[in-house]
């Protein structure tokens, strides 16, 4: 574990640093630089050892060439480029798994995310070895579609937050620390685009690592948004349930099977009432309906605790 100089004074590169900080980089030429820069000016003041994995996500601009020429002021930065585009969760992925530090750092290029502030993050991991990740929760909304975006967002949060059993100030925030060795099982679940913030959130949380969620201001992005709301927010909710379904099955699927079962008991009482013992169509659907989705609620559970073991 490395210890922060006091003196401010900026580290020599090591061969296994201590942070490893991931940066997404598609078509950002005109600021990628100024986030380069506040990100390493922030780490070489911390004094913690450390990487910036700068990855050109193949920009059709010049973000790549401006990465390279800026390389040899940044002794901390390693420029790496995809020949197709992969999308940020890629990004994440392969960087994380290439990552050489104990702790790996998600944010973005878009001027959004005070990153700045990348050492306290660090430093809450560092100080409390209970904590396995720190999510910089964001107080304000300034992405694009902010008027169906917030509502979007709040629903989604909620669906995740009643499956996974407790609160989450911030289910996507691009800025996050994490341990390495905690997320190494967990980097291959992974989908290529925004939603990857979302599976490393569900993924501790479904397997009872501890969350930390900072405050931190959000500000209106540089350059040209990626989100697209119809087809992102799409992909979030299905992530989200895709994720309670592998990790704790019974939250999405016995709830349903439970409720038919309910309404078939209910509507068989009627029709015993109403028909003497003759049970109606409708009512024999919905209980074998019920019976069916608690049946694969069971199965799938039992194949996610033979998984784990």
């Amino acid at each position: 574990m490395s210890t922060p100089d006091t003196s401010g004074s900026a580290v020599i590169p090591a061969d296994n640093p201590y942070v490893t900080i991931v940066l997404p980089c598609y078509n950002e030429q005109d600021h990628v630089i100024d986030e380069v820069e506040r990100i390493c000016a922030a780490m070489d003041s911390s004094g913690y050892t450390y990487e910036l994995l700068a990855v050109d996500d193949c920009s059709s601009d010049e973000t790549l060439a401006r990465l390279q020429d800026a390389a040899p002021r940044f002794p901390h930065m390693r420029v790496k480029a995809f020949h197709r585009n992969g999308g940020s969760g890629t990004v994440r992925r392969i960087g994380s798994q290439e990552a050489r530090g104990e702790i790996v750092v998600w944010t973005d290029a878009d001027m959004t995310y005070p990153n700045e502030r990348i050492p306290e993050l660090v430093s809450i991991l560092e100080k409390d070895p209970t904590i396995d990740q720190v999510v910089g929760a964001r107080t304000t909304e300034e992405g694009s579609h902010k008027l169906l975006r917030v509502p979007a967002k709040w629903f989604i949060r909620k669906v995740a937050e009643r499956l996974a059993g407790q609160k989450i100030p911030d289910l996507n925030s691009g800025l996050r620390a994490f341990r390495k060795s905690v997320a190494r099982p967990y980097l291959r679940l992974l989908p290529p685009g925004f939603s990857c913030v979302t599976t490393i959130t569900l993924a501790f949380l479904s397997n009872q690592h501890d969350v930390y969620y900072l405050p931190i201001d959000y500000a209106k992005r540089a350059g040209k948004s990626k989100f697209s709301f119809v087809s992102d927010a799409y992909r979030y909710i299905l992530q989200v349930l895709r994720m309670i379904m592998y990790f704790n099955p019974l939250k999405v699927l016995m709830p349903p099977a439970l409720w038919l079962v309910g309404v078939a008991l209910a509507k068989g009482l009627y029709d015993v009432v109403k028909y003497g013992f003759y049970l109606t169509s409708n009512t024999i659907v919905l209980f074998i309906s019920g019976m069916l989705i608690g049946s694969l609620a069971l199965l799938a559970d039992l194949i996610v605790r033979s998984r784990a073991e």
